[in-house]
C-alpha cells in the first residue's frame, strides 16, 4: 500500500473539495494505478480497521467524493479502455476513465455510451456508476443504470468479485433484489464496494442531431410547451432542458454560444436525432403554436454547433459552482436541489418551492435543467452561514411538498453526505432498514464510505 498512499498535508488538501461547497480533509490518501494496488490499500485498511472513501474525478455535488475520516482512495490513475467489442457494442473501461474519454475512443466505430452528465469531462465512469448519473439526454435514453452490463469490484475486505447482468427472460429464483447483483453497487455511492472496471453497453453514434433553443414570453408556456412534446407523435426529443429568466442570464454570458433571446424570457432546449426536414417543420409549428418566440428560435446543426449548445447548457452550473466557491470565505456556499416529481405536477412543484422561499425572505432559485423528466434544478446562494442554515430549511420544506407530490429528493445526484438528513422523507424505516442489511453483509465493518447516505 505505501506506494499508493500519503499523507503528505499539501497532497491531502488538493483532495479535500467537490462541487458540493463542502470541505473535508483526508487523513491520507491512496493513489493506485492498478487494481492491485487498490486491492493493497483495502486490505491494509480493513486490517488496520481504516475507513476508506472512493473517489473519482471529484465533480460529486453531494459531498459523496469527501471524507475526513480515513483514507481517500482516488481512482482517478487508474484509468483507460481496456477492450471494446464493436459487434456486441460493448466496452471494458476502467474506473477512473473519464466519461468524455469513452465517447471520443468509441466513436471512430460509430458507437457512443448514452449517459452524459453535464459534466462528463471532469466525471469518471466509476463516479457515474456510484451516484447513477444521468443528464440532459437521460429523457430518451435512461440513467447510467441501463448503460452497465458488468461490474468487477473489490469488497471492503479487498475480495474482488464480478457480476454480469444476467441474459435470460424470465427468472422466477428468489427475491428480486438479489437477482441482478449489478444493481446492488450501482447507486451506492461507494458504501458497499469500490468499482476496479465495468462494461459498458455501447449504442450507435447519431449521424445526424440538431438542436433547437426556443424562446418563451414566461414559464408557463415553456413548460407547458414541454408537456406538448412530450406527447407530440411527430418529434422524438431526446433532452427537454429548461431555463427561467435568471438561468438563461447565466447561459447568455457563455460567449461560446450566440442566443437571441429576447431579456426576460425563459427557454427550452431540445434536440433531436436523425432529423427530417418534416421533423424540423413539426418542431417549429409546435413551437409556434405555444407561444414560442418563433422569430427567435436557434437552430443547432452539425457536432461543433451541439457542442456550443451543451456549453451554454454547462454555463450554468459551472457559474453558479464558481459563485459558490466565492463565497467560503465568510461560510456560505451554493445550496442546490436534486428533487423531481411526476412531470404532471412539475409547474405546480416549482410554483410551491418559489413560495417557500418567499416565505423564509430568500430570493427565488435559480431553476434550469431536465424539465422534461420532472427534475429541474435550483440553486441559492448562501452568502454565510446563517444564510445557509435558512436556504437549507427552505429545501427542507420544498422536499416535503415534493414527497407528498409523489416525487423524489434525488434524481440524479445521490444522497451522499449533504442529503442524508432528508432521506427519511422519502423512505420508510423498513426501507432503510434493508439497506443497512445490504451493507452489513458487503460491509460489515463498515468502513466504506462513512456519512454518505446513512
Amino acid at each position: 500500500m505505501r506506494a499508493a498512499l500519503t499523507s503528505d498535508l499539501a497532497i491531502r488538501e488538493a483532495y479535500q473539495a467537490d462541487v458540493s461547497g463542502l470541505r473535508m480533509v483526508p487523513e491520507a490518501v491512496a493513489r493506485p494505478a492498478s487494481e492491485a494496488e487498490a486491492v493493497d490499500v483495502l486490505r491494509e485498511a480493513q486490517a488496520a480497521g481504516t475507513a476508506v472513501t472512493a473517489a473519482g474525478a471529484q465533480s460529486s455535488t453531494t459531498a459523496a467524493s469527501i471524507t475526513d475520516r480515513g483514507i481517500l482512495l482516488s481512482m482517478r490513475a487508474y484509468h483507460g479502455i481496456v477492450d471494446v467489442d464493436p459487434i456486441a457494442r460493448t466496452a471494458r473501461v476502467r474506473a477512473g476513465t473519464l466519461v468524455a474519454d469513452v465517447k471520443q475512443a468509441v466513436a471512430p466505430l460509430g458507437l457512443t455510451w448514452a449517459p452524459d452528465p453535464t459534466s462528463e469531462h471532469e466525471s469518471t465512469v466509476g463516479g457515474a456508476i456510484a451516484c447513477n448519473a444521468s443528464g440532459a439526454r437521460t429523457y430518451r435514453y435512461g440513467p447510467t443504470r441501463a448503460h452497465v452490463g458488468a461490474l468487477r469490484v473489490a469488497l471492503a475486505d479487498g475480495r474482488v468479485v464480478e457480476f454480469h447482468r444476467p441474459t435470460i427472460e424470465k427468472n422466477a429464483a428468489g427475491y428480486g433484489l438479489a437477482q441482478d447483483p449489478v444493481d446492488w453497487f450501482i447507486g451506492s455511492e461507494g458504501t458497499l464496494a469500490v468499482v476496479l472496471e465495468a462494461e459498458l453497453r455501447l449504442m450507435p453514434r447519431p449521424t445526424e442531431v440538431v438542436g433547437l433553443a426556443l424562446p418563451f414570453a414566461d414559464e408557463a408556456l415553456a413548460l407547458r410547451f414541454i408537456g406538448a412534446a412530450r406527447e407530440a407523435r411527430d418529434v422524438a426529443p431526446r433532452c427537454l432542458e429548461y431555463f427561467d429568466g435568471a438561468a438563461l442570464d447565466i447561459a447568455r454570458s457563455c460567449e461560446q454560444v450566440d442566443l437571441p433571446a429576447p431579456a426576460g424570457s425563459t427557454l427550452v432546449y431540445t434536440e433531436q436525432a436523425c432529423v427530417t426536414p418534416s421533423a424540423l417543420d413539426a418542431w417549429l409549428a409546435l413551437a409556434e403554436g405555444h407561444g414560442a418566440a418563433a422569430g427567435d428560435v436557434a437552430v443547432f446543426e452539425g457536432e461543433s454547433a451541439i457542442a456550443h449548445a451543451r456549453a451554454m447548457r454547462h454555463a450554468v452550473p459551472a457559474a453558479l459552482n464558481e459563485r459558490g466557491a466565492s463565497l467560503r470565505g465568510t461560510g456560505g456556499r451554493r445550496v442546490s436541489t436534486d428533487w423531481a416529481v411526476p412531470f404532471g405536477r412539475l409547474e405546480e412543484a416549482i410554483a410551491a418551492a418559489r413560495a417557500i422561499a418567499a416565505r423564509f425572505g430568500v430570493p427565488p432559485a435559480v431553476t434550469y435543467g431536465h424539465a422534461g423528466n420532472g427534475h429541474p434544478h435550483q440553486n441559492y446562494l448562501a452568502r454565510d452561514a446563517r444564510e445557509v442554515a435558512t436556504m437549507e430549511r427552505v429545501v427542507e420544506e420544498t422536499l416535503r411538498t415534493v414527497i407528498a407530490m409523489g416525487g423524489t429528493i434525488a434524481a440524479e445526484h445521490g444522497i451522499g453526505k449533504l442529503k442524508r438528513r432528508w432521506l427519511p422523507l422519502q423512505m420508510s424505516s423498513l426501507q432503510i432498514a434493508v439497506m443497512r442489511a445490504v451493507k452489513r453483509e458487503l460491509d460489515p465493518t463498515g468502513l466504506l464510505a462513512p456519512g454518505n447516505i446513512f
